[in-house]
């Protein structure tokens, strides 16, 4: 520890009451982080039987060129993704670029003008606004192309039964949920809510399907939406299921109809899922997937300390420490604009990529305000590596995520005190 500590105060200026601080925290955290152990496992242990049950070889991570037609290891990759989350098809492509483009290929596969869509999660993410046409240029987006679009909002962090069966219509052919928070204050729907809800709309609208915006949820708990009746689901590679290994690319899992239907507009009608180039990422999708639970477990023990620690300081924290988790995101309520840049400006410098860069907030691509975005990652924009992000508005959230090894969220912690203390914020 003496070594440990001086390391810590000699390269990073780290005073030594932080020090003794995080360590505090940490070691009263013990029994939380060994709840997260068994999940851990469990999902592990779940990847491995899927691999195994596929007969994963060797030689399936030879690749084809051109249109990609007899490419094994694709075909293997996303028979592996159906087994995982026990459901009857998938699509794991690298060429999803974001798993807002995974998302927008199941709601544009799915629905046609006159169809009703109802988010019954509230208003989702920021950057499926303008896929929706809540915002920008309406060309192209869901409204543009004549869908019907409606929402009922959340209750306490949980669904308004009653306003969700009465906002159901004769043309509605698509309910979504966004699992995770989004740029918002609430916790991120539980596997309990999320089966509770889907369970009440299947007794009485059975043939309507139900998508779920899976990211950042993956591997937090034992089991997935599509567990308990959710039939269409989405995420991205770059974050929980690639493990920090897959360079990019997304997934959608769900019933065989559904992911036709989409696979149509991944690729064209006629072709569908029997063609596309994986380009040599078969191995690296794979190996990130086999390792993706302990690498979620990092990022997990990691936001919950940060968690704690900001707690501790009299910050707003969601979710709350010991609260049931259903993703990796935590969000800290910091009320000024200047704390919220000290905090992101600190998990960039506690990153091995770039960590000599300074973030700055800038205008996104798809997003209402200015963002601060921090990433050091190997993998670019990748959210499973220690990262952290924030909108430019009045509560000035920061939402931190990732981490690949609890040691680096340990340092990213005690840099963002060190930085919010040099500014009087604590």
């Amino acid at each position: 520890m003496e070594y440990l500590n001086n390391f810590l105060k000699s390269n990073y200026k780290i005073d030594e009451e932080h020090i003794k601080f995080v360590n505090e925290v940490k070691t009263d955290l013990y029994n939380r982080f060994e709840e997260l152990q068994d999940i851990r496992q469990y999902n592990t242990l779940k990847v491995l039987k899927a691999m195994q049950d596929e007969y994963l070889g060797a030689t399936d991570f030879n690749w084809t060129t051109g249109y990609g037609y007899g490419d094994i290891g694709r075909d293997k990759t996303e028979r592996i993704y159906a087994n995982i989350f026990n459901t009857e098809d998938a699509l794991v492509r690298p060429t999803i670029a974001s798993g807002t483009h995974a998302i927008n290929l199941c709601l544009s596969g799915l629905l046609k003008s006159g169809d009703h869509l109802l988010e019954i999660s509230g208003t989702p993410y920021d950057t499926l606004l303008e896929v929706i046409g809540l915002e920008g240029d309406i060309e192209g987006t869901l409204i543009g192309n004549g869908v019907e679009y409606g929402e009922v909002d959340l209750i306490d962090d949980d669904f308004d039964y009653e306003n969700i069966l009465k906002s159901i219509k004769s043309n509605t052919k698509l309910i979504a949920i966004q699992r995770s928070t989004g740029y918002s204050d609430r916790k991120a729907l539980s596997i309990d809510k999320i089966k509770k809800i889907i369970t009440t709309i299947k007794k009485k609208y059975h043939d309507i399907p139900i998508f779920i915006d899976n990211c950042y949820g993956e591997f937090t708990d034992y089991f997935e939406p599509s567990d308990f009746g959710a039939d269409i689901m989405a995420g991205s590679l770059i974050k929980n299921p690639g493990g920090g290994l897959a360079y990019s690319g997304g997934y959608i899992v769900g019933k065989k109809d559904l992911i036709h239907r989409v696979a149509k507009r991944l690729t064209a009608p006629g072709i569908e899922k029997e063609c596309g180039l994986t380009f040599g990422q078969t191995r690296t999708i794979l190996q990130g997937l086999s390792i993706a639970p302990m690498i979620v477990n990092q990022a997990l023990k990691g936001a919950i300390l940060i968690g704690e620690v900001y707690k501790r300081l009299g910050f707003k924290i969601v979710p709350d420490t010991f609260d049931k988790r259903s993703d990796i995101i935590l969000g800290i309520e910091f009320k000024n604009p200047k704390y919220l840049i000290a905090f992101c400006r600190a998990m960039q410098e506690a990153a091995a990529v770039d960590s000599y860069v300074v973030p700055e907030a800038w205008e996104m691509p798809g997003y209402e305000d200015k963002v601060i975005m921090a990433s050091g990652s190997f993998i670019d924009g990748s959210s499973i590596e220690i990262s952290a992000d924030g909108p430019m508005r009045d509560p000035f959230f920061a939402y931190y995520q990732g981490g690949l090894t609890f040691e680096q969220c340990i340092l990213a912690c005690l840099i963002s005190l060190r930085n919010l203390k040099s500014i009087g914020a604590i």
